[in-house]
This record gives C-alpha cells, sequence and structure tokens, in this order.
C-alpha cells in the first residue's frame, strides 16, 4: 500500500484504484484521475491516512478543474458553477394556475412560467425584448402574453406578434423560452441548449402521484450556495446530531459506515444502523417499542436531484436481505434548483407507503420533515456565514465526505465540459496557458 507524495505515482488499496501518472497536480495542467475507488468504500474507511490522502487528491483535482475557468479562489470554496444542459425543478404543477403567472429566478435568470389554454406550461424569460420590463406583469390574452409596458404581445413560442402602432414587427424582436416537461407534479425545465433536451433524463419521482404513496408538498428558500446544501445531503451522518427530535434519534447512525458507489451521472450511497434507537418522527406515527433496523439507501444525481429509498422495521426480520416486515419505508423526493450564485430553491416530499388511509399520518410526517428541514437550514446558513467570514479557511477531510467529494468532483468535471462545449478555442487556449 502506498501512501507516496501527493500527486504523484498511484495510490492503491484493496480494489480501489487511483493513479496520477508521474505528474504533479499542481498549475494548470490536463490530469485524468481513474475514480473506480468509489466503488468500495469499507477497506478505504479502514485506513484514516489513506483515506486523507484519496480526499486530498479529490480536492486536489477539483481545484483543478474548477480554477482552469477561474471559478474558483480556492479548492475548499463554495465555487459557483452552475450547469445548464440539465432538467431542473422549476415548480410544483399546483404553483402555476391557469390565469396567472409565476415568476422565478432560475440559474441567475428571471422566468415567468404560465398555463396556455390548453393547460401547458410555458416558460419565457422574465424580460420584454423591448425595454426588459418583466413579463410576469403583464397580462394573459388566450395563447399569448401582453407586456403591460408597451403593449408588445408574445405567441407562446415567444415570437411578438404585436407592436401597437407599428405594422413592421423585427425579426429579432421575441423573447427567449425553454423546454418544460411537467411530470408527477413537478415542472421540470431545461436552461441550456434546448437541442440537448432529452426527457427521458428527467428522473423517476413517480412516488410523489403514486396511488400507494401519500405525501404533501414542499418548499423552501435558502440564501446560500446549492453545493452546501448538496453536501448536507451527502452525509447522513449529520441526522442525530442536527436533527436528535425529528430524523435523526440514536448516535450510533452516525458510526455506520456507508457504502458509496459511483454513477455515470451521480453517486449512490446506501447506509444500514441494525440494532439501534428508531427515528423520533417516526415514533410520533408508528411505535416501536424496540430496537430497529433503519436504511437509507440513495442516488444523488446531476444537477441535484436526491432519491431515497428509506425506512426502519423491527430488528431481526431480514431488512438488510429484502424483507420488509412491519416496516416504515420512505421515498424522499427533493430537488435543489440554484436561484442565483448564493441562492436556492429546495422542493421536496417525503412519500410514505403506511397508514394511507389516515391523513394525520400524512400531515405529521411533514411537519416533522419541515421542522427537520428548518434545522438544516439554521446549521447551513451559519455555516455559510462562517465560512464567508473567512474565505481562506480549508475544510479538513473525514471519511464521512465521501460522496459529497466525488459529488463536487462531479460537478466541477461536467461545468468544464459545458463550457468547452460552449468555447472549445477559449478553453483550449487556457489549458496551454
Amino acid at each position: 500500500m502506498a501512501h507516496g507524495a501527493l500527486g504523484k505515482a498511484q495510490l492503491i488499496c484493496s480494489s480501489s484504484h487511483i493513479a496520477l501518472p508521474n505528474q504533479s497536480i499542481k498549475g494548470k495542467q490536463q490530469v485524468e484521475i481513474e475514480f473506480s475507488v468509489m466503488n468500495i468504500v469499507h477497506g478505504w474507511y479502514a485506513s484514516h491516512d489513506l483515506g486523507a490522502c484519496i480526499f486530498s487528491l479529490y480536492h486536489q483535482f477539483y481545484k483543478l478543474i474548477a480554477t482552469d475557468d477561474g471559478c474558483d479562489k480556492n479548492n475548499d470554496e463554495v465555487i459557483f458553477m452552475l450547469l445548464r444542459n440539465a432538467w431542473y425543478v422549476a415548480a410544483w404543477s399546483s404553483e402555476i394556475p391557469q390565469s396567472a403567472f409565476l415568476a422565478r429566478t432560475l440559474l441567475n435568470i428571471p422566468v415567468t412560467l404560465w398555463r396556455d389554454t390548453a393547460g401547458k406550461v410555458i416558460a419565457f424569460e422574465d424580460r420584454c425584448c423591448h425595454r426588459g420590463a418583466p413579463l410576469s406583469k403583464g397580462r394573459l390574452e388566450g395563447d399569448s402574453v401582453r407586456c403591460m409596458y408597451h403593449g408588445l404581445r408574445f405567441d407562446r413560442s415567444g415570437a411578438c406578434v404585436e407592436i401597437p402602432g407599428q405594422d413592421r414587427i423585427p425579426p429579432q424582436a421575441k423573447v427567449r423560452t425553454f423546454p418544460i416537461v411537467e411530470k408527477h407534479k413537478w415542472v421540470w425545465i431545461w436552461m441550456g441548449d434546448a437541442s440537448l433536451a432529452d426527457e427521458s433524463q428527467i428522473p423517476d419521482t413517480h412516488w410523489l402521484d403514486d396511488p400507494e404513496w401519500r405525501s404533501l408538498q414542499g418548499y423552501t428558500h435558502y440564501a446560500t450556495n446549492y453545493l452546501l446544501i448538496a453536501d448536507n445531503l451527502l452525509d447522513l451522518a449529520h441526522l442525530p446530531y442536527v436533527h436528535p427530535t425529528t430524523l435523526g434519534g440514536d448516535e450510533a447512525y452516525a458510526a455506520c459506515i456507508p457504502e458509496v458507489k459511483k454513477l455515470p451521472n451521480g453517486v449512490r450511497v446506501t447506509r444500514w444502523g441494525e440494532g439501534i434507537k428508531p427515528a423520533p418522527f417516526v415514533q410520533k406515527v408508528k411505535n416501536y417499542p424496540g430496537s430497529v433496523d433503519r436504511w437509507n439507501i440513495y442516488d444523488f444525481v446531476l444537477p441535484g436531484i436526491f432519491l431515497m429509498d428509506s425506512g426502519m422495521q423491527p430488528t431481526g426480520h431480514g431488512a438488510k436481505e429484502g424483507k420488509r416486515v412491519d416496516a416504515a419505508e420512505f421515498r424522499s423526493t427533493q430537488a435543489l434548483t440554484p436561484e442565483t450564485d448564493t441562492s436556492t430553491h429546495y422542493f421536496f416530499a417525503q412519500p410514505h407507503n403506511f397508514s394511507l388511509d389516515q391523513p394525520e399520518v400524512t400531515v405529521a410526517i411533514h411537519e416533522q420533515v419541515i421542522t427537520a428541514f428548518k434545522e438544516d437550514s439554521e446549521m447551513i446558513h451559519a455555516q455559510d456565514h462562517s465560512l464567508n467570514l473567512m474565505p481562506d479557511f480549508k475544510m479538513i477531510p473525514i471519511g464521512a465526505d465521501a460522496a459529497l467529494s466525488y459529488f463536487r468532483w462531479l460537478v466541477a468535471k461536467a461545468y468544464k465540459a459545458e463550457q468547452a462545449e460552449k468555447n472549445p478555442v477559449q478553453i483550449q487556449e487556457a489549458s496551454h496557458g
């Protein structure tokens, strides 16, 4: 097992492998790292020193990618990398009525969402092409939108079809539109190259309207960069400490070593707690007299979608082998959508498949989740404030950072690729500068 100098030769642990063939990772060099390391975890955590080296490599390579585009000051700073070519949740379906606008800033772009006469959701950039007035302050006229500053009218494609007092309409008189898909109570939007918008890439969230599951709609707003929230979701070791009376409970759960597996567009985390105390929020609706086996199995995929199979049941009934007996099961469904570089829309629901005929149970679960997310918000906003006071602060990676470190690397890699597609000449010149 080699613990050699950072950035050189190879680091090998069991079946995990990271290689930087005789290259220093200082400066703006082209470096490729094989991250099959994410396929094993237990051996990785077994050696603290090696784990620290691995995470240092993650952070160094992450920094290398980011600084190539001039978007990061140091490797631990939250960076403003907003992927455009991805599906984001823009709203709950219920937020967009038939006869009004929903104005919302998404990825630093003002957007107005509205429905045509057939009920289909339309997304316009919320700026009239004439003087930049918000179209959300305009008027719906059937399948068109009237700007209430100077009266320009736009059809559902965004083309201007009327200018009061003017017969000729300039061909460039149009507003930008965005691909929209309404599916399972969420309205998905594509903010990048419209030709790349593939509806099949939208994650499955059918639990939101599946009759075998019950949930209520949730939304909260963060005044922080979305990556800090992603970090929180990717490390559930915080549950017993941030949420002792809601989602957390037994501190023994924090010591449970997760299995981390890389996905093409994200990461899968599997965490089991066996023979531990049940979480308080479950005890309020489904009381367990003794210990339980608890699981959290979730995918966190680009650009920031969290899909989790979680639950608990009495210890010793074979939950780990797939036998779910007297189980409290959930399908937590969450989405992070950057509003700006420093603010985030957070959509969430906690579908459950028990006590379906008791709406009070659904309400109780939802209220507990809201309480827990307020606890998250307080901690993350406090963390953000602390980091902003000391921009040069260096985070020290620990074993629990496996998933979040990989996800940050994945975001940086995707961002760099997206920028290269937009301006290949500029990127190529920068890499050789």
